[in-house]
């Protein structure tokens, strides 16, 4: 399918989707030692505790009153940034000032240079153990960690740790606000349709997430080029990745189970028409 109107609101938006990286505050009550002024209107802080409220991500300290003026404009300090895994993905890219996280980055790398002839990749599980490691070595070590061959042969131990990461996001990659959006997008039953409306919903990602799964999306393409060795189509990415990328907003077991084969098909469809999607 290569809808002319996709494909011209593909080009035409795209640019612009990764534009501005916008971050709110997250602000906590602070109780402060000695005298303290507000960031943002200068005025003095009274009381003896909990005076205000800090973004524990970039250390502004403000009026609880205050904090809900302060623009988005949260630029987080890797300083107070304590692990890599669990961590909001727009905080952790404006922290580590990239596009996407560094996760994501650096197991693709690894997996493109050693496994993409690997069989059933992503589908395979990597030992447990193996992959807590490879999570908690990002936690401490950031970019330097070591995930190479000589560190983990076996490199369902990295797809596994790239799901992790996915996986225990706060805030999955397609955000629990648009969840809804693009159920309902793959129950169309117009092909075409079904696209447009996937498009739409991938247009109002927040750009550090909509960054994140263009980047993985062209990679699970590439997976499926190779998949005479690795046996992994576009189909069998989507039943592993649909409940790692989306998540229902309410943790409900039998809406995660009623709900499986849209998320199937939702990647599935983003990674067979990756190019006119993204």
């Amino acid at each position: 399918i290569s809808s002319p109107v996709v494909r011209r609101s593909a080009l035409k938006e795209t640019p612009e989707k990764l534009s501005s990286y916008e971050k709110i505050h997250n602000f906590k009550v602070h109780t402060f030692r000695g005298p303290h002024w507000c960031e943002y209107c200068a005025n003095f802080m009274w009381g003896l505790i909990a005076q205000g409220v800090r973004c524990s991500d970039c250390g502004l300290n403000v009026h609880k009153q205050c904090s809900k003026l302060v623009p988005s404009d949260c630029q987080p300090d890797l300083r107070r940034i304590k692990k890599v895994y669990s961590c909001d993905l727009t905080t952790l890219v404006k922290a580590h000032n990239t596009t996407r996280p560094m996760v994501v980055d650096i197991c693709i790398r690894e997996i493109e240079l050693r496994g993409l002839k690997s069989e059933g990749l992503y589908r395979v599980s990597g030992f447990s153990e193996h992959i807590e490691d490879v999570r908690l070595s990002f936690d401490r070590d950031g970019e330097r960690a070591d995930i190479s061959a000589s560190a983990y042969a076996d490199i369902n131990i990295i797809a596994g740790a790239l799901k992790l990461y996915l996986r225990d996001l706060p805030i999955p990659v397609i955000t629990f606000d648009l969840y809804s959006k693009f159920i309902q997008a793959a129950k169309l039953p117009n092909a075409e349709s079904r696209l447009e409306a996937i498009h739409e919903g991938l247009l109002q990602l927040p750009p550090a997430h909509y960054e994140t799964l263009r980047y993985l999306m062209a990679h699970l393409k590439r997976v499926t080029t190779l998949e005479k060795y690795n046996l992994m189509n576009a189909e069998n990415l989507g039943i592993v990745f649909g409940p790692t990328l989306m998540q229902p907003p309410e943790q409900n077991a039998l809406t995660t189970l009623n709900d499986m084969r849209q998320q199937k098909l939702v990647v599935q469809l983003m990674i067979e028409h990756e190019d006119v999607l993204f």
